[in-house]
């Protein structure tokens, strides 16, 4: 993101955020920015968000449009998928594809007296989640329509096959701190323990210059 589009992002958000939460989401979104990189190859893409709010009937956050404005659809870190309005992946597409699907899990779950694991609907129902995206790990992350103020939506992941976890932040301050825990991990991180008992050092060592275990570079990948 240049400079001068930085300043255009944080002059939407001024416009639209109450001031107490402005300065947390130009923070994070600008150490979000220091740790990935600015885009490389990327002209700015406002628009295309008004047929999105029109199916969630509300805006959505604008710290979340204002990164995806930027960056585009794409992979942070390798592990976190994103997706802009427009690209070969346009979010509305698969918003529409997510809900279907975690509509009918729960209905499934419901039909067997468990919500354990689904305790949210899912959009349209009322209140219901809204996709934004997932990981490679197999989570999927969504919205919570807490209230009439997008701003202040929480986020909750569906974890892989271990229900849900509820962040209370925004969008940016969310994916900082993803970046950030994949980044702050042990250097053989990711690796079976019981492998370790039969690798030699060098075997190790090879890995982690691969980047196949230990700590992940905050990185932004386009698609």
């Amino acid at each position: 993101m240049s400079h001068s589009t930085h300043r255009l992002g944080a002059a939407k958000l001024a416009a639209q955020i109450p001031v107490e939460q402005l300065e947390q989401c130009v923070s994070s979104l600008d150490e979000l920015q220091a740790l990935l990189g600015e885009p490389v190859g990327r002209r700015p893409s406002p628009g295309g968000w008004a047929e999105v709010e029109q199916y969630v009937g509300s805006a959505l956050p604008s710290d979340f449009k204002a990164f995806l404005d930027a960056y585009g659809s794409g992979t942070l870190s390798s592990e976190l998928v994103v997706f802009h309005p427009h690209g070969p992946s346009p979010l509305l597409e698969r918003m529409r594809k997510t809900h279907q699907a975690f509509a009918e899990r729960r209905d499934r779950v419901l039909g067997a007296g468990d919500l354990e694991h689904v305790p949210y609907p899912f959009h349209p129902e009322p209140g219901g989640l809204i996709s934004w995206g997932f990981d490679h790990s197999g989570d999927e992350h969504f919205f919570v329509p807490c209230g009439p103020d997008p701003d202040r939506w929480k986020i909750v992941t569906m974890a892989h096959e271990e229900g849900c976890e509820t962040f209370d932040g925004p969008f940016s301050t969310f994916a900082l701190a993803f970046v950030r825990r994949l980044l702050d991990v042990d250097r053989y991180h990711g690796i079976d323990p019981e492998a370790l008992r039969y690798l030699e050092p060098e075997d190790l060592e090879e890995l982690v210059a691969a980047g196949e275990i230990g700590p992940v570079q905050p990185s932004f990948e386009s698609f």
